[in-house]
């Protein structure tokens, strides 16, 4: 017989396959999760679609939340900026400054109102150690943050399991879990099929080689 689950969790969930098996990890550790996705202008639009069919599959709730970055700043969200073909050092024209700052406060206002006593977001810095805030440090400090920062009595715990694994760590036990990776979505940009170049599917087709697994939107 299973236990009445008491445990509540807010999952940023993107339409990746990182924040898919991060829902799916949550799930399996008893958390009853509410999974914010969000709608921010990305070009990647399909992403948002992505996110409502993984919440539906994994039986979870979810909402969708529209924001604006009307001041742009980044491949993601200005069309005028190309997504670059080639990894390179320093950081990425993908990346939007302060979006995980801007997530996770969200998801920490909604965590305060539905007394969620956790809140999962599915970064990891191995292969994106070119954005400053999926690094190890800017989660500490923003747990630090929160601490002081909201009136809740209750703990608040932010959690990021999958911060120290690669991607074929990530795919390995997305697969465990029973991850629907055909989902997913992780391409940077849009289109009926990834674009196969972007720094995005190169580091997938690279997790699902060492997985020794076949990535379901790649045709053959």
């Amino acid at each position: 017989m299973k236990s009445k689950i008491s445990k509540t969790a807010v999952v940023l969930l993107s339409g990746g396959l990182d924040s898919a098996t991060v829902l799916y990890f949550a799930q399996a550790l008893g958390f009853k999760c509410q999974a914010l996705i969000f709608d921010y202008g990305q070009r990647h639009k399909q992403e948002v679609a992505c996110a409502v069919k993984i919440a539906k599959a994994s039986g979870c709730a979810y909402r969708i939340l529209k924001i604006d970055f009307p001041w742009k700043g980044s491949a993601l969200l200005d069309k005028k900026i190309k997504v670059p073909k080639e990894i390179a050092p320093g950081v990425p024209a993908t990346y939007v400054p302060a979006r995980n700052i801007i997530f996770l406060s969200f998801a920490l206002s909604l965590a305060e109102v539905i007394k969620a006593q956790a809140i999962f977001i599915g970064a990891h810095a191995q292969d994106y150690s070119g954005y400053p805030d999926c690094r190890p440090e800017f989660f500490k400090a923003f747990v630090k943050m929160a601490k002081v920062g909201i009136a809740a009595k209750h703990r608040i715990q932010i959690l990021t399991p999958l911060l120290n694994k690669n991607k074929s760590q990530i795919i390995s036990l997305g697969r465990e879990l029973g991850v629907s990776f055909n989902l997913t979505w992780s391409c940077y940009r849009s289109g009926k099929q990834p674009c196969g170049k972007c720094d995005s599917c190169y580091y997938r087709a690279k997790g699902f080689k060492e997985a020794g697994l076949i990535d379901p939107l790649v045709k053959r």
